[in-house]
């Protein structure tokens, strides 16, 4: 049957937390496990997951600082969440809270489970900047409109949605798990359905590609994703990740996940921003995934020849003077000199030098160009300093396996994109036995 886990702090939110309850259990199509992660314990045969202090009384959750008491419960309840899915015993998680109840929930949800499932967060806090609660995963956001601080005819409106909302999710998850269609992609890993008779029958199984992408390489990735569609039809499926710092942590998050099998990781971007001091950085953690496991990958070096901020106004005054572009009344740009595309280069070769198989990994340099913007005649080229990044990606990598190739042309030209393309389907060749 389709399992709702309703998360909870049940010592402050239990009256907002039986409604929500009673809501989803009036559907007898769905069954609700109620999970409590209050401060203090609360004693209920309602609660099907009790508080962890009632199996560990050697901690008193109440006399810990708040912040502590997050981290602690997050830390005992994230374990319980991820084994409830790795067993199939739910099928969407729904939580309501203020700021600490959404802090914990969330940490939850994106720690125990993968990108695909369902998650559903009833919040105050969901019409500010919900990017710390989110980060890089599908968490759904619903707003509470008034406090979750007692029942009343706005808040049941808004329960009675969000009750409906997470029955829909979480029955449509269930039935995916059970169709010939799904092949791995809702999050738990499949191998076929289970004909009627009994009998296994093998769902066909497409390569998934992760390309990276920014305005400025959008010409290349759309060629890229043509010649692979048309090299592997019906054989492979492509994601596109928006360069934008979500986006890359979105993509090594799913190459983790086993959720990717290939990488054409044409905008790393990001990197430029989380060592200059940009607004899209992915963190340090970008380019470790597809290292790490091993899958195909192709690394090129797209709008690396730019440092992203907001208004013009917000540039940090270290940068005067440099060549600065206003892509839109939001988004304004630097031209990265050669000290920054030196790091970007040696941080390329740290991650790339230390991959579990450095025979499927290949770095390529468009020489012409590296961005939409760093192309003779615009604003942002200048060769000299792309040498500077295209030189220290190939000595540091000289002999580590990971082949380099230097190509003719610009990163948007139809010859780089198909050579990216081409390069990419002989490092499939060697993996994928139905090539």
């Amino acid at each position: 049957m389709p399992t709702i886990l309703l998360l909870g702090t049940c010592d402050t939110k239990w009256s907002e937390l039986l409604y929500l309850h009673s809501q989803l259990t009036s559907n007898p199509s769905i069954s609700v496990l109620l999970m409590d992660v209050g401060r203090a314990a609360t004693s209920s045969p309602l609660i099907n997951i009790p508080h962890p202090s009632l199996d560990n009384k050697t901690v008193d959750y109440t006399q810990l600082p708040r912040n502590d008491y997050i981290q602690s419960i997050t830390h005992l309840s994230t374990p319980t969440v991820a084994d409830l899915y790795h067993n199939g015993k739910i099928h969407t998680i729904l939580s309501i809270g203020g700021s600490c109840g959404t802090t914990i929930a969330t940490t939850i949800m994106r720690d125990a489970l993968p990108i695909g499932f369902p998650k559903l967060m009833v919040s105050t806090m969901a019409s500010g900047d919900v990017g710390p609660y989110i980060q890089e995963t599908d968490i759904t956001m619903m707003y509470s409109v008034v406090d979750v601080a007692g029942t009343n005819s706005i808040l049941n409106r808004i329960l009675r949605n969000a009750a409906a909302a997470g029955t829909g999710m979480a029955i449509s998850y269930h039935d995916q798990l059970h169709t010939p269609e799904s092949n791995g992609t809702n999050g738990h890993a499949q191998n076929g359905h289970q004909k009627q008779n009994g009998s296994k029958q093998e769902t066909p199984k497409k390569t998934k590609v992760g390309i990276t992408m920014f305005g400025v390489t959008t010409p290349a990735v759309d060629q890229i994703r043509t010649y692979l569609e048309s090299h592997l039809p019906d054989a492979c499926e492509i994601y596109v990740f928006h360069a934008t710092g979500s986006g890359g942590k979105a993509m090594e998050r799913l190459i983790r996940e086993q959720q990717l099998d290939a990488i054409v990781d044409l905008t790393t971007s990001e990197i430029v921003d989380e060592l200059a001091g940009g607004v899209l950085s992915a963190g340090p953690g970008r380019l470790d995934a597809a290292a790490e496991r091993g899958i195909p990958q192709v690394v090129c070096v797209g709008a690396c020849d730019m440092i992203n901020f907001g208004t013009k106004d917000t540039i940090p005054e270290r940068f005067s003077g440099r060549r600065i572009y206003e892509h839109n009344p939001t988004v304004t740009i630097v031209r990265t000199d050669e000290e920054e595309n030196r790091r970007i280069g040696e941080f390329i070769v740290g991650k790339l030098g230390k991959a579990r198989c450095p025979g499927n990994a290949v770095v390529m340099l468009p020489t012409g160009g590296i961005s939409m913007m760093d192309v003779p005649g615009n604003s942002f080229y200048d060769g000299e300093v792309d040498e500077v990044l295209f030189g220290t990606v190939e000595r540091g990598l000289e002999g580590s396996g990971v082949r380099v190739v230097r190509c003719p042309g610009d990163v948007n030209c139809k010859e780089f994109a198909e050579s990216v393309g081409e390069t990419l389907l002989g490092l499939l060749k060697s993996v994928v036995s139905k090539l």
